[in-house]
């Protein structure tokens, strides 16, 4: 840690009015885009329709990532290392996983035409999407990245321009939804390990959040351009905050679990189905 302020690029009032505008425009997008498709679901299904609990949480998350990229939390994290904790937060964990409840690929699947959605489910099942749906992996992808952000002058170095910003902040989001939707997610996932094994896997994602921040706390091998009273007080807003979040995934983990059952043959019917319908 130094005993000073992390450089910030200069910025006038309408850079900075644009660079606010952008974000919102492209939730706004996603919002109108997940709407229509799920209206559209409804009209070709009506009996089986579309949960507003899902279209609720995919709005939830949009609403959370636009908090963490308009005033106050924007100009917050340009200037305080809490604030870009708070920014992290909010991008990285708590909006991922209400994006990832929206179910946003089985809504993709039941809208696209057969032969898109064939090849959109080819690609759920590729072997690239397999290595990437694998706990170890996208725990490496969110959690284990922060060590690279915060121990290395990688965190210095984005930070110091918009666009490095922008990418770090793109890197959050893709890593948490990668993490949430292989832990909690209700959309269809290759090889998706048995609930224990997730749970497992959600203590070790708080283990290690917990020791990173408590590095970062301590001012150990931490390379962060930023006053010491406002790393440590974003180690603390990373500890705190990043056991709700886990909390929270483990909540989600146990409310969207459906227990196997084992088709049998029967001469009443068909065998029941093993999971939750999509």
């Amino acid at each position: 840690m130094r005993e000073h302020g992390h450089p910030v690029p200069g910025q006038d009032a309408s850079s900075g009015a644009l660079e606010a505008l952008v974000p919102v425009l492209a939730v706004l997008v996603c919002a109108g885009t997940y709407l229509r498709l799920a209206h559209r679901a409804r009209l070709r299904n009506p009996v089986r329709g579309w949960s507003r609990l899902r279209t609720a949480g995919f709005l939830t998350g949009l609403a959370l990532v636009a908090t963490a990229l308009v005033p106050p939390v924007a100009p917050f994290a340009h200037t305080d290392f809490r604030g870009h904790m708070v920014q992290h937060l909010l991008i990285g964990m708590y909006a991922p996983l209400a994006l990832v409840l929206g179910a946003p690929v089985t809504l993709l699947l039941r809208t696209l035409p057969a032969a898109r959605a064939r090849r959109l489910t080819a690609v759920v099942h590729s072997r690239p999407a397999r290595l990437f749906a694998h706990p170890a992996v996208a725990l490496a992808l969110s959690t284990g990245s922060l060590a690279v952000v915060y121990f290395t002058p990688l965190h210095d170095t984005v930070m110091a321009h918009p666009a490095g910003r922008r990418l770090l902040l793109l890197h959050f989001l893709l890593a948490g939804c990668l993490f949430a939707y292989v832990i909690a997610g209700v959309d269809p996932a290759p090889g998706r390990p048995g609930v224990r094994a997730r749970l497992v896997w959600i203590g070790v994602a708080v283990t290690a959040h917990a020791v990173i921040s408590q590095l970062m706390y301590g001012g150990f091998r931490v390379d962060v351009h930023a006053p010491v009273p406002e790393v440590r007080g974003g180690a603390e807003i990373m500890y705190y905050g990043g056991d709700i979040a886990e909390l929270l995934l483990a909540a989600a983990l146990v409310a969207t679990w459906r227990p196997r059952g084992r088709a049998r043959p029967s001469a009443e019917g068909p065998p029941a189905r093993a999971a939750a319908p999509v």
